[in-house]
């Protein structure tokens, strides 16, 4: 499908897409099926793509990360759609827990994980959904209770993106269970060295069959004070508040990407099918539907692409990123649909990438806030 060149694209962001795919094409691509099936990705795909300098690409070199913007990791992002991949989850390790790391920890805290992050010595998640309640966060059960100069923490976690491989975990607990949202604080857990720390199952999922998504447990867990994100205990929701717009945002562009890989998957397939002694393409119904894809397609990137450069500039705001999340999500789903349609059969078995398209893409609207809490967010704003 003809796409336009984003007006956030550079020749610096050209030679990384090139690098990005030709990466996932030979350490993603023939791995996926293996993948799905142990239900994470290699550890060593963390390293291979720390080695190329792949991770942590809008954190600054000082701190070992790529020295980048949003418009880097926009473009990783855009390629691992394209390429069918959804077992990795970097957009949660680099676009999310080291940028609460460079945005709230100490000097000291950043120079300690941040590089490491960034070399994919560690692989980072955030542990925020609980098992009895996912978008309530100013709700949450965990607690992290001071003793000393420590808390000990207690709690469970579910839907944890890398939770059994991650090796530095961004906890939300309350500190202060009397309070609502101004009891909540982000603690940081070093699974290595965290008597207490256990991962349960990981989860069998519709889609997303080879990311790790795991349970976690707190049982008494003893985190040193100094693992405290913040100049102190309450700042937790309100630095939730203003990282979640980026993370909506990566799903918007997460889903943008899918939705024009379906489109092309979806032009390949019924130019070369045939039935009734004629292409599928030379149909009406095929075209029709095709041309309406490729419209939605269109007008999501547009839009997508007018919150990525407002980001970029530091202007998106909360309500336009709910907007671009739920909006995104909402065209994918309903695109992939319509292609797995044009597939027929053939677009329910799984060795189609289609289909697991299909599969991979529901979870979107429920993730990073679910779609019903996007609309609240905007009309709130009204």
């Amino acid at each position: 499908m003809p796409t336009r060149r984003s007006p956030w694209m550079t020749e610096d962001l050209d030679q990384l897409r090139e690098l990005a795919r030709a990466f996932f094409a030979k350490e993603a691509v023939p791995h996926q099926e293996r993948w799905a099936a142990q239900k994470q990705v290699d550890r060593e795909f963390w390293t291979k793509a720390g080695g190329l300098g792949l991770l942590c690409l809008s954190i600054p070199e000082e701190y070992g990360g790529g020295g980048g913007t949003f418009a880097h990791e926009a473009v990783l992002l855009e390629e691992q759609a394209r390429a069918g991949d959804s077992s990795w989850g970097n957009s949660v390790h680099s676009g999310i827990v080291a940028h609460y790391v460079l945005a709230y920890g100490t000097e000291e805290q950043k120079r300690r994980w941040l590089p490491r992050l960034a070399s994919g010595e560690l692989v980072g998640a955030i542990a925020m959904s609980e098992p009895g309640g996912g978008s309530d966060l100013q709700n949450i059960k965990t607690r992290a209770l001071r003793r000393g100069d420590e808390y000990v923490l207690t709690g469970s976690k579910t839907f944890i993106t890398n939770g059994v491989q991650a090796d530095l975990v961004v906890v939300v607990a309350k500190t202060d269970p009397a309070q609502g949202a101004t009891g909540i604080s982000l603690l940081v857990v070093e699974t290595a060295d965290a008597p207490g720390f256990r991962r349960g199952r990981v989860l069998d999922k519709v889609g997303m069959k080879g990311q790790d998504t795991a349970e976690l447990f707190f049982d008494d867990v003893r985190v040193p004070a100094a693992n405290l994100l913040g100049t102190g205990e309450g700042q937790g929701f309100i630095q939730l508040m203003q990282q979640l717009p980026q993370e909506r945002l990566i799903i918007a562009v997460a889903s943008i990407a899918g939705i024009e890989a379906a489109v092309d998957l979806t032009l390949s397939y019924v130019k070369e099918r045939t039935a009734f002694g004629r292409e599928l393409i030379k149909f009406q119904n095929t075209r029709f539907t095709l041309a309406e894809c490729a419209t939605e397609a269109r007008v999501t990137r547009a839009f997508v692409d007018e919150c990525v450069t407002e980001h970029l500039v530091g202007r998106l705001d909360v309500p336009t990123a709910a907007m671009a999340k739920w909006w995104a999500t909402e065209r994918l789903c309903h695109v992939v649909d319509e292609c797995v349609q044009l597939f027929g059969g053939y677009g329910y078995m799984t060795e189609y990438p289609i289909a697991r398209a299909w599969a991979d893409a529901r979870v979107q609207k429920i993730y990073g806030g679910t779609n019903e809490i996007m609309k609240e967010i905007i009309a709130r704003s009204l």
